[in-house]
């Protein structure tokens, strides 16, 4: 691997995009500490620790953990690039709908620049719209319990700048994630949320030090704590690995066809189907609608309201079922407006394929549902445990929250998943050039 490293700076064209992507991380990084005018930033962060102890890991935890804690310094990328991901995802789920979505999806690349151009406009409709909650909250402080003052000034001259800053911050990070697909290595959006995940681990490994300091001379954490934690975290990055990558090979074979004297066709490949399909996303709705129930019951004055809210905060065992529930519910609907077996049944019968063993058309349609909705489950079943295993380690484990984010839940999926493409884009310019890559161990063989 060090000399897969190693190659990947002897070729010119990859060593460039090495270095421009390196670059253009260190500007994310610069968007996420200038701050705000009219911002206490001391105020502000203590606001959001506090906000922290009362939440666990909730979404407001999740929010300040993608703009890689851009929102706890007030910067000017404290939205990070979560309007973006949000516009992508609500345009993706409506092209299965719309039909006129859909059939912009069908055209190819005129068809993907329109619908890129609609998830722009919708991302500066949902900046402003998040940008103006954001000054009213910065402005009410109160209304979650946390005396003092975090703005200077108030007002709609307030609102109106911050909405503009923050608008203005999320568009260029959007815009330098762009760059970086295009220009860079690896898919810059996605490297974007993991550089502000990955921000994060200096606190969490000073955190977890901490964690085997005695505390009014009594040891909470001994050395087989510590030997226990590091296998733990090998054994799930291990799993979260071969869980992204897992998937149910579907073989295909073509008839062949002869076109004046040539034969096309005829050979035998297979159709990859993906055990975690749906990636990350029934994660993230489920925490962006179980972030609701609690502060609903708290809002109605009545005894039994409020104790049923205390079953719904994140360290409740009630909350972490619910939680693993949504998920399974998501995974299979991210499944069924994404997966289309109908679809892919009708292309294999256009281009002269078939699954051996079942007939083209709607039997194969019914096989690949049939097999998706199998396999689904298992991913389903993964994401869930992955999920609330942070849940659990910080309430039952007394470990602190940002240590046990990394041991699962959105962030460690997110950085195992876009580690992975990266390292793939990398790989494909190494072989391309006859070097070595990730996967195979040996000296230089080829050309620069």
């Amino acid at each position: 691997m060090l000399s897969a490293f190693a190659n990947s700076l002897r070729i010119p064209e990859l060593r460039q995009r090495i270095f421009f992507t390196f670059g253009l991380v260190f500007i994310c990084r610069l968007i996420a500490a200038v701050p705000t005018p009219g911002v206490d930033a001391v105020a502000l962060r203590a606001f959001i620790d506090q906000l922290h102890s009362m939440a666990g890991g909730s979404f407001v935890g999740m929010f300040d953990l993608f703009s890689g804690g851009a929102l706890q310094n007030a910067a000017v990328g404290a939205l990070g690039i979560m309007p973006y991901i949000s516009a992508s995802i609500i345009i993706q789920l409506m092209t299965a709908v719309v039909p006129t979505l859909e059939r912009l999806a069908r055209e190819g690349d005129s068809g993907r620049q329109k619908i890129t151009q609609y998830t722009r406009y919708l991302t500066v409709l949902l900046c402003i719209v998040q940008g103006y909650a954001m000054a009213v909250t910065l402005e009410n402080p109160q209304a979650f319990g946390v005396a003092g003052k975090i703005v200077h000034m108030e007002g709609w001259g307030f609102r109106l700048l911050t909405i503009v800053t923050m608008t203005t911050g999320t568009m260029l990070l959007m815009w330098l994630g762009e760059q970086i697909t295009e220009r860079g290595i690896g898919n810059g959006i996605s490297l974007i949320i993991t550089i502000g995940i990955v921000s994060s681990l200096p606190s969490a490994i000073q955190k977890a030090i901490a964690m085997f300091q005695p505390v009014d001379g009594v040891v909470q954490f001994t050395v087989f704590h510590a030997i226990g934690l590091l296998v733990m975290i090998l054994v799930v990055i291990a799993g979260v690995v071969a869980m992204t990558q897992a998937q149910r090979k579907i073989p295909v074979q073509y008839a062949k066809r002869v076109v004046g004297r040539k034969v096309y066709g005829g050979q035998s490949t297979y159709m990859p189907l993906r055990v975690n399909y749906s990636g990350v996303m029934p994660i993230i709705f489920a925490q962006a609608i179980l972030m609701f129930p609690e502060k609903i019951l708290q809002m109605i004055p009545l005894e039994f309201f409020q104790r049923a809210a205390i079953h719904f905060r994140p360290d409740s065992a009630l909350f972490n079922i619910i939680f693993g529930l949504t998920i399974l519910f998501f995974s299979y609907f991210w499944v069924a407006t994404q997966f289309n077996p109908v679809q892919i049944a009708d292309d294999l019968k256009k281009h002269g394929g078939y699954v051996p063993g079942i007939r083209p058309g709607k039997p194969t349609a019914e096989f690949l549902d049939r097999t998706m909705t199998r396999i689904t489950l298992a991913g389903a079943v993964f994401l869930a445990i992955i999920a609330v295993f942070p849940s659990i380690m910080a309430t039952n484990f007394r470990v602190p929250w940002i240590v046990a984010q990394f041991f699962g839940g959105t962030s460690l999926l997110i950085i195992v998943g876009v580690m992975l493409d990266t390292m793939r884009q990398i790989e494909s310019h190494l072989v391309t050039r006859y070097y070595d890559g990730f996967l195979k161990k040996g000296k230089l063989r080829g050309r620069r």
